[in-house]
């Protein structure tokens, strides 16, 4: 009996969300065949453009993302996701950003380098933090508390075979097809009509908070490609006709060394949706909170190197001192122990892989028409890193050990 194991399923699952999502958002497919234009025309002309990811690798590499309420729902995806290989990575804090979203992250990635080389699908996984008094009083967090417990995201069988698969390191490949379809469908876009009245309530803390509470299900928020030039993406993206946020996130433009993350996307689109009013009337309307994220992905930074960008990027204008932060060469990071590299070659740089709270939350904010309010009230709410550990029941690995363990391999 043939059996397809956790990178062939995870393969296979991270394709069809992206049917999936150019379906219900159509500008998706334009961002992903222009991504792969500038992908190969990038790979044409500069030597070692395949030197941070072959070009199949990064033209097909996706990162998802999706919101749950509590942390049940939080373990459901953790085991859901274990079964494709994909394991809980680093805490994101993202209520103390500018602006501040009321939840906390982790993001669900394949942590060997074998398995990120087959394929690196990666889903940021944020979570409603509701114990936050600046965010929710208590009326209203135990009203959005009875709302989350009526709701049933996945089906009891979908997670019951997930552990299954998960506990085996694969399934049969004549029941593959039908777990994949059945975990893609648990994030499609659902046609169930949004109460108003709840949703606008809650739309006045936070957007996010809405699109999280507000629903009866949950459904993927953005997914992103790959490009290995995120300066000329964003160009054609915007001669296409296509509005782009105002500016791409993370470090800027330079001629040296790309180093973690840097992102844009166009802007949220106004998707049709069905609302049901206070009387019962179900009316046709719009909302705009799904965008086409896509994403530059660089070398991982040590912890000496993240103080630096951390530094450089507190400057008003982080592009004119970045040269005062970081050298310009592979060679002169790798000697001043800045960045990661495989056997500390500085020609096999580990590829920075996982987010920037900050870079995540300016995302969200360029697209949403209203930051959340956050009132003058002390956070007794307790989520931490070794918190989200224990409601998930699993370890959240330290990016920075994962970055180490690889860069004492011999080859990417």
């Amino acid at each position: 009996m043939k059996k397809l194991v956790s990178w062939q399923l995870r393969e296979r699952f991270a394709a069809a969300l992206s049917a999936m999502y150019g379906a219900e958002v159509p500008a998706y497919t334009t961002l992903v065949a222009v991504t792969t234009e500038v992908n190969r025309d990038y790979a044409a002309h500069r030597p070692g453009a395949e030197r941070l990811g072959s070009l199949d690798r990064v033209t097909a590499e996706r990162h998802g993302a999706i919101r749950v309420g509590t942390p049940a729902e939080l373990a459901a995806v953790a085991d859901l996701f274990a079964a494709f290989g994909m394991y809980p990575v680093g805490y994101y804090d993202l209520r103390d950003a500018d602006p501040p979203v009321p939840v906390v992250s982790t993001a669900f990635r394949p942590i060997d380098a074998d398995e990120l080389a087959r394929n690196p699908f990666r889903v940021f996984t944020s979570m409603l933090a509701l114990r936050d008094p600046r965010f929710f009083d208590p009326d209203l967090r135990r009203r959005v508390q009875a709302f989350l417990a009526r709701r049933q995201l996945f089906d009891p069988a979908l997670i019951d075979a997930a552990r299954v698969i998960a506990a085996d390191g694969g399934c049969a490949a004549s029941t593959a097809d039908d777990f994949v379809e059945r975990a893609v469908a648990a994030f499609a876009l659902s046609p169930e009509p949004i109460e108003r009245a709840w949703y606008d309530e809650l739309s006045r803390v936070s957007a996010v908070a809405a699109d999280i509470a507000g629903l009866g299900s949950t459904h993927l928020n953005h997914l992103t490609p790959r490009v290995l030039d995120i300066d000329e993406l964003y160009r054609r993206m915007s001669a296409r006709g296509i509005t782009m946020i105002d500016k791409i996130q993370g470090p800027p433009r330079w001629d040296g060394p790309a180093v973690l993350l840097r992102q844009t996307s166009f802007r949220a689109l106004a998707e049709p949706r069905r609302f049901r009013s206070a009387d019962g009337a179900v009316t046709e309307g719009t909302l705009r909170v799904r965008f086409g994220e896509v994403e530059a992905r660089g070398v991982a930074l040590t912890p000496a190197g993240r103080e630096r960008y951390d530094a450089a990027m507190r400057a008003p204008d982080p592009a004119r001192v970045w040269g005062q932060h970081f050298p310009s060469t592979d060679a002169a990071l790798a000697a001043a122990g800045l960045a990661y590299y495989y056997g500390g070659d500085p020609s096999k740089p580990v590829v920075y892989e996982d987010f920037l709270p900050a870079s995540a939350a300016g995302i969200f904010a360029s697209n949403l028409d209203r930051d959340a309010q956050a009132t003058d009230t002390a956070d007794d709410s307790g989520y931490t890193s070794d918190w989200m550990a224990g409601a998930i029941d699993r370890r959240i690995h330290d990016p920075y050990q994962l970055y180490a363990a690889l860069a004492q391999e011999k080859t990417a």
